[in-house]
């Protein structure tokens, strides 16, 4: 246990330094093209997963990376922890995600995002928010940026389904964009808000992209999506330090009836 808080300390004061630093850099590079900008956001995010592998022992492999589309996507993912916003941007081509306008006060971090050119909506004003995500979303694509949209809006215990919400369908229906479904348990080794993360290894899972048809709405699309996530999230799920009860019992005695 000493040992885990030695770990969790230095990847810690890693963050701390390299965030004012990246920051810095992505505010010089503020004149540049959107992608060159990108290349500072992406690294310090890089950085971090290489601590989180290499100093947590928090590793984890991909399933499904074949499913990915060649052309911008939707990304639809699970939300579990703080994880999957630094590793899907090592598992997918350069992205911008949908965010709650909020992350945008947090000192360093905050103003870092906005210059990375994210989706940033008010969730407590529902009309304007989509409106947003449709005109933003829209400009997004144009630069040739995926998508990243966590449909629950906000993180969810391993286990927990939140309610998925349209706005990744409606943006991959109106665009005419692949969207990818992803399921996760980061969560069962990185709860919320907490301070150590666990060593172990996420699996991720990469589905099927999911293609808007005349006959498939919105609505069809997000039901497919989380019909297939739910459906991974408990194959995978009961694994780590954090795991479900349920889903750790229902492993269990998966594994001694095999």
């Amino acid at each position: 246990m000493i040992s885990l808080w030695i770990r969790n300390l230095l990847y810690w004061v890693v963050l701390i330094v390299i965030t004012p630093l990246f920051f810095c850099c992505l505010l010089l590079a503020a004149p540049l093209p959107r992608r060159a900008r990108h290349v500072f956001g992406v690294s310090w995010a890089l950085t971090l997963l290489w601590m989180l592998e290499h100093v947590i022992g928090l590793k984890y492999k991909v399933l499904g990376a074949e499913n990915i589309p060649a052309e911008p996507s939707v990304i639809t993912s699970k939300h579990q922890s703080g994880w999957e916003t630094l590793s899907l941007q090592k598992i997918f081509p350069w992205q911008v995600y949908v965010a709650k306008r909020e992350l945008a006060w947090i000192p360093l971090f905050g103003w870092g995002l906005v210059l990375m050119n994210p989706i940033m909506i008010n969730r407590s004003d529902r009309s304007r928010a989509n409106q947003r995500l449709l005109e933003q979303g829209l400009e997004r694509k144009r630069h040739g940026f995926w998508i990243t949209v966590f449909p629950e809006g906000t993180r969810t215990r391993p286990g927990r389904v939140g309610k998925y919400k349209l706005g990744a369908a409606r943006m991959a229906k109106q665009f005419d964009m692949p969207m990818v479904p992803v399921a996760h348990n980061a969560g069962e080794f990185w709860p919320r808000n907490a301070f150590l993360k666990y060593p172990g290894e996420v699996t991720v899972v990469v589905g099927p992209a999911i293609r808007p048809t005349d006959d498939l709405g919105p609505e069809a699309m997000m039901a497919e999506a989380q019909a297939w996530i739910e459906a991974r999230q408990r194959e995978i799920g009961g694994v780590g330090p954090f795991a479900d009860p349920d889903e750790k019992r229902q492993r269990l005695a998966s594994t001694a009836a095999a």
